[in-house]
């Protein structure tokens, strides 16, 4: 929940910045407005268009960081138009007044508690400080004794209990009149989404194809030879018996490694396809189990799950082994982070390690294979890896059953 609480506060703290954006345009509007009816004003619209979609826009990037993602009805090489001609501007301006008044005032709300409640809560600390007349708490209720001190002090807790549960609702009604009117029409959503899902499945696809590849080199390259070793070794232990019977347990012991040999080779072909484990332990299982196997010790933490469908748990777990896998190969890293946690129909992924940096995606690689099986799920992986490090990986798969 502290963390809930401090990720609402950095989508507010966010929310603000462009809510002061907006309001600051939105006076900027009303200014070239009042010059319009003097006859001046007119050349400064066509600027001020260009101004509101450019802090349209940043809102947009704001909301997609949260995994709210915005798409934009402007391509990039058209000039701003007229909202005559243009719905999307009108839609712009409607949002410019709505997130440069109410989502400003929310935006000083969702701070404000916060640090109402610090300051209340620390207020015993340096009260004594300050010059007579001039103590009090932070809705301005004067205080000159120690009982009252030790009120406002519990008081700035309550206020801290408030801004923890009330912080992510506030960061959610902020952020709604952005996902409502900056959205575009649904034409254009529907020719994005409609390229969104034939690239993702064109890689799905690719990943497919790769993976059956692979299984069948393993098949190919593993336990066939390994079964024809067998039948091999058979057929020279049959002959031993008709020479002599006396020399046939050395030959039988050679056929029964060589079967053993097999059916670890079939063994490992299976669980690379579908681990028994997610089966028998669940996803969280199959985690911790992971972690526990790691050569570089992983601090792993799995929030509540609840049902989820098996591709989902499937493509969970082997992004986090290849992300393990990677890490142990590559990052000359100390330690490792793991969080899984599913927000609504969103199972949410996030590795990190403390190694050398510089990972990048590259055909045919690990991180690239990852890409293909989170996007064939129409997720997203976000990776950073500065040189020097620390690298995270972050996924987001839909859950929804």
């Amino acid at each position: 929940m502290t963390r809930d609480a401090f990720e609402a506060l950095d989508r507010l703290a966010g929310g603000l910045g462009t809510a002061l954006l907006a309001f600051a345009t939105l006076t900027g509007w009303v200014v070239v407005g009042a010059a319009c009816l003097i006859g001046i004003g007119l050349p400064m619209v066509q600027p001020m268009l260009s101004v509101t979609r450019s802090v349209a826009e940043r809102e947009r990037v704001r909301l997609g960081r949260w995994g709210e993602h915005v798409v934009s009805p402007y391509p990039a090489a058209r000039p701003a138009k007229g909202w005559r001609t243009d719905p999307a501007t009108l839609r712009d301006l409607i949002w410019l007044a709505v997130h440069g008044s109410f989502g400003l005032l929310l935006g000083l709300l969702g701070i404000a508690l916060p640090v109402m409640g610090l300051r209340d809560a620390s207020f015993p600390l340096w009260w004594h400080l300050l010059p007579d007349g001039e103590t009090g708490s932070s809705l301005g209720i004067p205080v000159h004794t120690w009982p009252g001190v030790m009120a406002v002090s519990l008081s700035g807790f309550v206020w801290l209990a408030i801004s923890m549960m009330c912080s992510r609702p506030i960061a959610r009604l902020q952020s709604l009149p952005g996902r409502r009117l900056l959205t575009p029409h649904p034409s254009v959503d529907l020719s994005e989404r409609v390229a969104r899902l034939t690239a993702t499945r064109a890689g799905a696809l690719a990943a497919h194809a790769a993976e059956l590849r692979r299984i069948e080199r393993a098949l190919h390259d593993g336990a066939q030879n390994r079964l024809l070793a067998v039948v091999v070794m058979a057929t020279a232990a049959k002959r031993a018996l008709e020479r002599d019977p006396a020399t046939i347990g050395p030959a039988l012991d050679r056929v029964q490694i060589a079967a053993e040999q097999a059916l670890a080779e079939l063994r490992g072909v299976v669980r690379s396809i579908l681990p028994p484990i997610l089966e028998n332990k669940g996803l969280a299982g199959a985690l911790s189990a992971l972690a526990t196997g790691s050569p570089i010790p992983c601090d792993l933490s799995v929030g509540q799950l609840g049902h989820l469908p098996l591709s989902v748990e499937a493509t969970a777990y082997f992004t986090v082994a290849e992300a393990l896998t990677n890490a142990a190969k590559h990052s000359g890293a100390t330690r490792l982070r793991a969080e899984v946690a599913r927000h609504g129909e969103v199972l949410q992924i996030e590795v990190e390690d403390d190694g050398v940096g510089g990972a990048w995606e590259r055909d045919g690689s690990g991180l690239a294979g990852i890409r293909r099986r989170v996007e064939a799920h129409d997720g997203s992986l976000t990776l950073t890896s500065p040189r020097g490090g620390p690298t995270r990986m972050k996924l987001e798969l839909p859950c929804a059953s």
